[in-house]
């Protein structure tokens, strides 16, 4: 038997449910409430260092069903901050799985909550937009005091928290690509050491620090939080701007832009899901995406370089590219484990950019 749980957004909305996965002893868990709409893949949107701070709410419905596997994990643990279920399933059936998915939430610490109405949740942020708030199975008036008290991602650092605290290498052939770690996902890291010999260094390394590696180009990762509160890491990617050839992804595009002179800005419920379509301006293609962000990229701020990819369910922009810079950015993860894999062409284009690098030297 389930002990009662309460969920309370900061607006004082409140949904009734169980407690599932870990326990803590004070009985009650905050963040800032984001809904996720892809069917499968919830072991690796919970270990995406992407969502530190965040309380994850699946949209679909039937969660835990095929188990987990350290396989299927983007890193060492999950990052955010709790999990919202209509049904957390108890039984796993996967002949990969090796554990049930709330004994790895209870392994990592991570608190649940089942049997909401997710739907009603989600419509509710669709209109309000991302909100903290806190559950857990405290007290009524203790759950809402937390919710009172929970903050958003605005202004938030939680790069330093899930970067690596230490130079590490992967691949043994290609180009030598430095990438620096805002909250790197295992699949991103797999799919450059496919092509390139990669050092993955800490997100506080400075352009010294990276130049002393004699890159041939510089990867800007994903990673979780506001990026306009990165002022260090916008100011390295800026001076590393023409000096090597340069691709970003999800929160390294935003640093990017952000080297470039744009602003971001903080999207009302963001992008979560796996089925997001954007079109590549240059060719008209159209391609089926993962994505998971809260902020994007000001249109009107971007003057230097060019619009490549929008998202045609809303027109956020989805990539930027500066030929003359030699550096190009995606909002979105085509590396996409597990998911659509229409996007990852672009580890190949920069492939090409190294490889016209070397021959123009």
């Amino acid at each position: 038997m389930r002990a009662p749980s309460i969920l309370t957004l900061s607006d004082g909305t409140v949904f009734e449910g169980e407690a599932a996965g870990f326990l803590p002893d004070a009985g009650v868990t905050q963040g800032e409430f984001v809904f996720n709409t892809a069917l499968s893949g919830y072991q690796e949107v919970l270990t995406d260092p992407s969502y530190a701070g965040q309380i994850i709410t699946f949209t679909y419905p039937h969660i835990g069903n095929y188990g987990a596997t350290a396989l299927d994990d983007e890193a060492v643990r999950p990052w955010c901050s709790g999990v919202v279920v209509r049904d957390l399933s108890e039984v796993a059936s996967n002949w990969r799985s090796t554990e049930a998915l709330e004994s790895f939430l209870v392994r990592h610490g991570v608190a649940a909550i089942t049997g909401v109405d997710t739907r009603a949740l989600t419509r509710h942020l669709r209109r309000a937009g991302a909100l903290p708030g806190a559950f857990g199975h405290a007290p009524r008036h203790v759950v809402a005091a937390a919710a009172r008290d929970a903050r958003g991602t605005d202004g938030m650092d939680y790069v330093t928290t899930v970067s690596t605290t230490s130079t590490y290498t992967r691949g043994e052939r290609g180009a030598h690509v430095v990438a620096l770690d805002y909250g790197i996902k295992a699949t991103m890291v797999e799919q450059l050491a496919q092509r390139f010999r990669v050092s993955v260094l800490p997100a506080s390394s400075t352009k010294a620090e990276i130049m002393a590696m004699a890159p041939d180009g510089v990867f800007l990762s994903n990673g979780p939080g506001d990026p306009a509160a990165l002022v260090t890491a916008t100011n390295v990617v800026a001076s590393l701007v023409g000096e090597v050839p340069i691709f970003g992804i999800c929160l390294g595009h935003q640093l990017l832009a952000q080297a470039l002179g744009a602003r971001t800005m903080k999207l009302p419920f963001g992008h979560h899901g796996s089925n997001h379509p954007v079109m590549d301006l240059a060719t008209g293609r159209v391609e089926i995406t993962a994505q998971n962000h809260n902020y994007a990229v000001a249109p009107e701020s971007l003057t230097r370089g060019v619009v490549s990819h929008v998202n045609l369910n809303d027109g956020v922009i989805e990539g930027i590219a500066s030929p003359v810079d030699r550096c190009f950015s995606v909002q979105y993860h085509p590396e996409a484990g597990p998911g659509p894999h229409d996007a990852r062409y672009l580890f190949g284009r920069f492939v090409e950019l190294l490889e016209t690098k070397v021959e123009g030297a």
